[in-house]
């Protein structure tokens, strides 16, 4: 057969009950998602500030990441909720390369699934516990989404996965938040087409289950740039953009029209120190325009402890990416202070 399968996984079930989550788990993520729920269905005018390291590679460096965040988080409370990104899932766009701790717990070593599982499990427990912020993660693999349901308030979509029948349908049976992405090519249509679904209920086959779910809300956009036919980025964040976006949202049917704006990937062409420019014009869009102000709820910033990126290696640097380049940690605070003095 042309796909072996060398070993049965413990079920999704079977893992939690091996690492059950603490009174203090529960009650965060119960907190939080109420939180941010609000944001999106508009009963708050908090900002969202989706933020941390390209992938999370190393528990304990993404756990001091996120404590420096969560003293932040203090001075910035009135007008900011800061989501760390503690992505466990990476994809890649040829298939080569470091896929994230759910496929390699140690960067250096060969890929065990098993030991990946119970490592995203753990990083997550761990950074709530210390910080009592819960955190996003991409959904690269929808038949994941039971290993970690109860630990995450906010998911994204992304633009590679978008389109999938899948993504979609598992997307409209969870309970907060789904980000979906614009494709790489960056037809608006796509997107909005992803949400339309994702907020409707579906009935499909999920994990040997029929499964039958009643729709998501939550579900919103993410503007993350696209990349023409040259392979040249073209950024998706200005006025311009924004107020597009608004306009075929607003021909659509559609509950809590909102989005993110991601000012990493295409929309700075990976320059990640243009991501504090593209922040702060999206923040002008907003003061310009209540509509838009409205609409937009939130950014994404790739951010670490070390800026830029590393190739995996024995010469490790504590706290850099070694997937894309990051913002550093003393940039990255004053641009969460930026924010919340422009919102």
């Amino acid at each position: 057969m042309s796909i072996e399968l060398t070993k049965k996984l413990p079920t999704p079930a079977e893992i939690k009950e091996e690492f059950p989550l603490t009174q203090r788990i529960i009650s965060a993520k119960q907190k939080r998602d109420a939180m941010i729920r609000q944001v999106l269905t508009g009963e708050s005018d908090k900002f969202l500030v989706i933020i941390g390291p390209c992938s999370a590679d190393n528990e304990d460096a993404v756990c001091d990441y996120t404590n420096r965040l969560a003293r932040v988080q203090e001075e910035v409370a009135d007008r900011l909720i800061l989501i760390p990104r503690i992505y466990t899932n990476k994809p890649r766009t040829t298939g080569e390369g470091y896929k994230g701790i759910v496929h390699q717990p140690d960067p250096l070593k060969k890929p065990d699934l098993l030991h990946g599982l119970i490592a995203v499990r753990k990083i997550f427990m761990r950074s709530i516990e210390e910080t009592g912020l819960t955190p996003a993660d991409e959904m690269l693999y929808p038949e994941n989404w039971r290993y970690i349901d109860d630990l995450l308030s906010y998911v994204a979509i992304g633009a590679r996965s978008v389109e999938n029948q899948q993504h979609r349908l598992v997307a409209s049976g969870m309970d907060v938040p789904v980000g979906m992405k614009n494709p790489t090519s960056g037809d608006i249509s796509v997107m909005l087409n992803s949400v339309v679904a994702a907020q409707h209920g579906h009935s499909f086959i999920y994990r040997n289950w029929e499964a039958h779910t009643h729709g998501n809300p939550l579900t919103h956009t993410i503007l993350r740039g696209a990349v023409n036919k040259h392979g040249n980025a073209i950024p998706n964040y200005h006025y311009e953009d924004l107020q597009l976006l608004l306009e075929k949202y607003n021909e659509r049917n559609l509950e809590n029209p909102a989005t993110i704006v991601d000012a990493n990937h295409s929309n700075s062409n990976k320059q990640f120190r243009e991501q504090i420019r593209i922040v702060k014009e999206v923040l002008h869009s907003r003061r310009h325009s209540a509509d838009i102000a409205r609409l937009i709820k939130g950014v994404m910033v790739e951010s670490y402890i070390e800026e830029g990126n590393q190739k995996i290696g024995p010469n490790h640097i504590y706290g850099k990416s070694i997937t894309d380049p990051c913002l550093g940690w003393e940039d990255s605070r004053k641009l969460i202070h930026t924010i919340a003095e422009l919102c």
